[in-house]
């Protein structure tokens, strides 16, 4: 079975390269966790990509994306950016959701025709849902509902860098 979107591991990529570029280039605003995991997630993703759905590749990636998104987070409370760096280990934490839940199904990520082929049975499913709702919610209320914490090229590259995480898990979860 055909994937949904066939280019959709190589959007995903791009995505994130674009998130970390974006978060690369708010460099001060961005403590060392957030910029680990954007590049952790970039790397993933495009290694992803590269791999053709690869099961073992897979397994290493979450493990490997499941450590980033703690490691985004440790240290981080209560500094202002908290919330982006929270934000960034929730998507690692989809991203890695996604690439367990494709191994759960025996078949290899491209070839498994999409989340949708797969239906809602599983509990990865259903998180894989769950995560990528939350992130597409969260970037809304942060970008259009709360007042921005940083302001003008900082303000405009962390904007960047959440809609395209925000459209990254999207097109990962519709994709695949």
């Amino acid at each position: 079975m055909e994937p949904l979107l066939p280019a959709a591991s190589w959007l995903m990529a791009l995505a994130a390269v674009v998130s970390a570029a974006a978060c690369l280039g708010a460099w001060r605003s961005v403590p060392w966790q957030g910029r680990q995991s954007a590049l952790i997630m970039a790397a993933a993703m495009i290694m992803i990509a590269a791999g053709g759905g690869d099961a073992m590749i897979g397994l290493v990636l979450g493990v490997v994306l499941l450590v980033s998104a703690m490691l985004g987070t440790a240290g981080v409370r209560g500094t202002p950016a908290a919330t982006a760096c929270c934000h960034r280990a929730l998507v690692s934490l989809v991203m890695a959701i996604c690439s367990f839940e494709s191994l759960s199904t025996g078949r290899r990520a491209v070839e498994a025709g999409g989340h949708g082929a797969h239906g809602l049975d599983g509990v990865l499913s259903v998180l894989v849902v769950a995560g990528v709702v939350a992130v597409v919610l969260w970037t809304v209320v942060c970008e259009w509902v709360l007042a921005p914490v940083h302001r003008g090229r900082t303000a405009r590259l962390l904007a960047v860098e959440s809609w395209a995480m925000a459209v990254g898990v999207s097109v990962m979860w519709l994709g695949f």
